[in-house]
C-alpha cells in the first residue's frame, strides 16, 4: 500500500550549538510547521526520486534506480542524503537486509523547507527515507524506534556523508513539540548504543505559544562547514584542560554559557516570563558570535544575520539569535506578545533595503506532531 509521510522542520531556540559542538549539553528546540514530505511505493527495483512542487503540480529534479544487491549505492553528490539512508540502515539492520533483497521500493521525496535556511532541512530526507524504509519493509519497530532513527540519521550525515553535526535535528523532526534535549554523554559521537540516547523533554504542554518571529535571509550556507570549524577546535581544547586542568579555555567556557541559556531559559519558559528569556536568547547569541570568530570566521555569526539582529533589538525585541549554525540561515527574535505583525513588518523593510531580495519573514508555529503518516488510495 503506497503511503505519504510528512515531517516538520526545526528551530534551535536556546542552547545551540550544543547538540554539534559540545554533543554534551542541551538546547531548547522546536519542531514548526514548515514540512519536507515523502511517497513511498512498492517497486521491483530500488527508486529515489527528488521532487520540486510547482503551480501545476510536480517535477522531478533527480531519479536513479538500483537493484537491492547493489546495495552500497554509491555517493555521486545526487539523492545522496537517501542513498545514504538506505546504507546506514543496511548496516544496522538484519532484518533490512533480509526483506530488501525480495522487493524493492520507491521513495519520492520534495520540501518546503528552503535550501541552507538554518531549519535543518537536510536531515529531513534522511529521516523520511529511514522512515519510509521502516514502514514499508514492516521492519521490527523496538530495533527501529524513533530513537534509533534519529541516531541513525547523525550517522548518516556524520559517518556515510562526513558532515559534521550533532542531534538536534535529527530528532525534533520526529518527536514534534517542543523541547529540552538534554545530550550528556553524547560528546564524542561514539558508535550506536555506546552513548545514551538524547533525552528528550516536552515542554509544550505547558506553553500556549511564543511570540515569535523568524527571517530566512536566504544567505545560504553549509551547517557542516560552520561545524567543521568550532567541533574540532572544542574537542582538542576541551580534552586539554579535561587531561592538564587549568583555566577554562575559550572554546569550553562559551559552550558552557550557551547551555546555561538552556537551562536558565526552561525555567523562563515555563513561567512564560518573556523578557527574561529574550535576555538569555542575547547572551546565547552573543556567546556564539564570539567563538565563531575566535574559530576564523571574519564576521562572527554573520554580517546579514547580525544586522537583523540589532534591527530586532532597535524596534522592541526582547531577544534575537540565529537558530543554525551561523553565517547565514534564519534568525527569529521574541517579542511582547501582540507584536509579531509590527516587528515583521519591520524585517520586511530592512531585508528590502539591504538587498536581500530571497529573505522570507514568517511567524513560526509549533507543530505538536512530529512524523505524520498516512495512507494513499
Amino acid at each position: 500500500m503506497p503511503y505519504r509521510l510528512t515531517i516538520p522542520a526545526r528551530i534551535n531556540i536556546l542552547g545551540n550549538p550544543s547538540d554539534a559542538v559540545e554533543g554534551d549539553f542541551a538546547t531548547i528546540s522546536a519542531a514548526v510547521s514548515i514540512h519536507a514530505h515523502a511517497e513511498i511505493h512498492k517497486n521491483d527495483e530500488i527508486v529515489l526520486e527528488q521532487r520540486n512542487r510547482t503551480e501545476e503540480g510536480f517535477e522531478t529534479v533527480a531519479r536513479q534506480t538500483f537493484r537491492p544487491e547493489e546495495i552500497p549505492l554509491p555517493y555521486d553528490g545526487e539523492l545522496d542524503l537517501c542513498k545514504g539512508a538506505i546504507n546506514r540502515l543496511y548496516r544496522y539492520s538484519p532484518e533490512f537486509q533480509e526483506k530488501v533483497k525480495a522487493r524493492g521500493i520507491q521513495i519520492a521525496t520534495w520540501t518546503e523547507v528552503p535550501r541552507q535556511s538554518g531549519l535543518g532541512g537536510s536531515s529531513l530526507f534522511v529521516l523520511l527515507t529511514l522512515a519510509g524504509l521502516r514502514l514499508h519493509y514492516q521492519l521490527d519497530p523496538l530495533e527501529h524506534n524513533d530513537y534509533i532513527l534519529g541516531e541513525l540519521t547523525q550517522r548518516v550525515e556524520a559517518k556515510e556523508l562526513n558532515i559534521t553535526c550533532g542531534y538536534a535535528d535529527r530528532y525534533v523532526p520526529l518527536f514534534g513539540g517542543l523541547a529540552y534535549i538534554d545530550y550528556r554523554g553524547k560528546l564524542h559521537q561514539k558508535t550506536l548504543h555506546d552513548e545514551p540516547y538524547s533525552t528528550y523533554e516536552r515542554l509544550d504542554p505547558w506553553i500556549d505559544g511564543l511570540p515569535l518571529v523568524a527571517i530566512s535571509s536566504g544567505v545560504k550556507r553549509d551547517s557542516g562547514d560552520v561545524h567543521g570549524r568550532m567541533r574540532p577546535l572544542y574537542i582538542e581544547e576541551h580534552d586539554a584542560w579535561l587531561a592538564n586542568g587549568g583555566d577554562t579555555p575559550p572554546m569550553v567556557a562559551w559552550m558552557q554559557t550557551a547551555w546555561e541559556s538552556a537551562w536558565r531559559g526552561k525555567i523562563a519558559l515555563l513561567r512564560q516570563d518573556w523578557e527574561t528569556f529574550g535576555q538569555l536568547m542575547n547572551t546565547n547569541h552573543h556567546a556564539v558570535d564570539e567563538m565563531m570568530t575566535y574559530s576564523g570566521f571574519t564576521n562572527g555569526a554573520g554580517e546579514v544575520n547580525n544586522l537583523l539582529i540589532r534591527t530586532a533589538l532597535d524596534n522592541g525585541a526582547f531577544g534575537a539569535k540565529l537558530t543554525g549554525a551561523g553565517g547565514g540561515g534564519s534568525v527569529f527574535a521574541i517579542t511582547e506578545p501582540g507584536e509579531e505583525e509590527a516587528l515583521m513588518d519591520i524585517w520586511r523593510q530592512t531585508a528590502e533595503q539591504a538587498g536581500l531580495t530571497r529573505a522570507t519573514v514568517y511567524h513560526p508555529q509549533i507543530s505538536k506532531q512530529g512524523l505524520r503518516i498516512e495512507k494513499l488510495n
